[in-house]
């Protein structure tokens, strides 16, 4: 089947330009003018964007926390509909489980046959204390795993790794081409400032925020960055939420240190006002690292907009209100952290973005699709619109107008974050590898349709090494 998209305005991470786009099967085959005649199928986009689909490397499906989890990759049709053809997964390490075990246990019981886009995995390293963690690596980048996760927080759990660690998880992977990613808090500060407030008796969702301050992650990140320069390894920073953190980044890099970063939806839009909400409100924003005050956000805007950080990813996590955020009355410590957002991804940075003037066409391109398939290992196949590469396309309506809300989410769970912001623009038509998934903003694909991707190593964050 050979479908041509016409008269739409294509947008990359470099350009804006008009073009047709001619797919056969799962490829793009040719792009320019003069190509009716071999098309089947014809699509007018005009008055379109044609971007390539989004790449979301920050999603969390079926995440355990105290018994209970977040919703599973069947929901990822809101991914689709919110313009995302490929996520990449955190794949949690079982304790005593080997990092490879765990990848396949998640793969094949979680994600196989219930993805609606195409997937792959991050490790997670949940269990410091497992033998031969280090010596895995090499076969990770065998099963197309060129990515791990590891964490400064959460003391008292199995996950929390000390600085020698991280150092030694950098050099090693910087020995194969892998890259190190890294939540970056202190997490003994955090575990001592929580006992102290609840000792107070500030038990409510806003006391999540102050037990977990700007300075935490900020002296966090600035540190990783020198555990990066000792080891001589590329690191990358997780959902960077606030300036310390944000400037820690931009200056070990511009000192020549291979450290890159992510920000977040929630981080550029929300503050620590929605933690106060009455009524236990609150505990919908609960993620970490925090929200912050929302001078933060144009910071952020600032940062991914300039390049001082790189990639905006969702850091989704489909825990409900009910029965499971509610887990933490009574104890902000126990409110499942983390909020969904997969849908949204593209609606923020187009509005919020875009729209206000905070961010080019191109930069939202780059951040949403480009930079992370570049990053972890799935360029020029994915996150680009070229000649060979996967038909992943977003036909982007920029005449839309609506507002978001959990009553038309396909997230699968029972609150929105940004229930009732303004949405200009939507994804018309979504096509992954060729298929139409995406009609008139509505899923249309098949469940079953994604595929396991297999990345590569030394990606982007390599590049300066080269």
């Amino acid at each position: 089947m050979t479908t041509l998209i016409k008269n739409g305005t294509i947008v990359t991470a470099t350009e804006k330009y008009s073009a047709d786009v001619l797919i056969d099967g799962e490829k793009i085959v040719s792009i320019g003018s003069g190509l009716e005649a071999r098309a089947q199928e014809i699509i007018d986009a005009e008055g379109k964007y044609l971007f390539p689909g989004g790449i979301d490397g920050h999603t969390h499906f079926r995440l355990p926390f105290m018994g209970t989890r977040t919703a599973g990759f069947e929901t990822a049709a809101a991914a689709a509909v919110g313009g995302t053809t490929a996520i990449i997964d955190f794949a949690p390490q079982p304790k005593g489980m080997s990092l490879m075990d765990s990848i396949a246990k998640h793969r094949e019981e979680e994600a196989e046959g219930k993805t609606p886009i195409d997937y792959s995995f991050h490790a997670i390293l949940m269990d410091a204390e497992t033998k031969g963690i280090f010596e895995e690596l090499p076969d990770l980048i065998k099963a197309g795993i060129p990515t791990i996760k590891l964490f400064m927080a959460y003391k008292g759990t199995p996950f929390m790794c000390n600085d020698a660690i991280i150092f030694r998880m950098l050099q090693e992977t910087s020995k194969v081409g892998m890259l190190t990613m890294l939540h970056a808090e202190n997490g003994d500060v955090i575990d001592e400032l929580q006992a102290q407030l609840v000792a107070e008796g500030k038990t409510d969702p806003q006391y999540h925020a102050t037990s977990r301050p700007p300075a935490v992650e900020g002296e966090a990140t600035a540190r990783a960055a020198y555990l990066a320069r000792m080891a001589d390894a590329p690191l990358f920073i997780v959902h960077v939420s606030c300036d310390e953190a944000m400037k820690a980044v931009r200056t070990a890099n511009q000192e020549g240190i291979d450290i890159y970063g992510e920000t977040c939806p929630h981080y550029m839009t929300l503050g620590v006002e929605n933690l106060a909400k009455p009524d236990f409100e609150g505990a919908k924003y609960v993620c970490s690292p925090a929200l912050r005050e929302p001078w933060h956000h144009d910071q952020l805007w600032k940062a991914i907009e300039n390049g001082w950080l790189q990639v905006v990813g969702s850091d989704h996590c489909g825990f409900n209100f009910k029965d499971q955020k509610e887990m933490g009355r009574g104890d902000f410590r126990k409110i499942p952290n983390g909020a969904p957002s997969i849908e949204n991804r593209l609606a923020i940075l187009y509005t919020y973005g875009v729209l206000a003037g905070k961010l080019s066409l191109q930069r939202m391109v780059d951040v949403f699709a480009t930079a992370p398939a570049k990053f972890y290992g799935m360029y020029p196949r994915k996150g680009s619109i070229v000649v060979g590469g996967d038909a992943d396309l977003v036909i982007f309506d920029p005449d839309w107008e609506g507002k978001i809300s959990v009553e038309t989410s396909k997230q699968g769970v029972d609150y929105s974050a940004y229930e009732g912001f303004d949405q200009k623009g939507r994804a018309d038509k979504v096509y992954l590898r060729g298929s139409l998934i995406v009609d008139k903003g509505e899923f249309v694909g098949k469940l079953e349709q994604g595929k396991f991707i297999a990345r590569e190593p030394y990606g982007l964050a390599y590049a300066r090494r080269c």
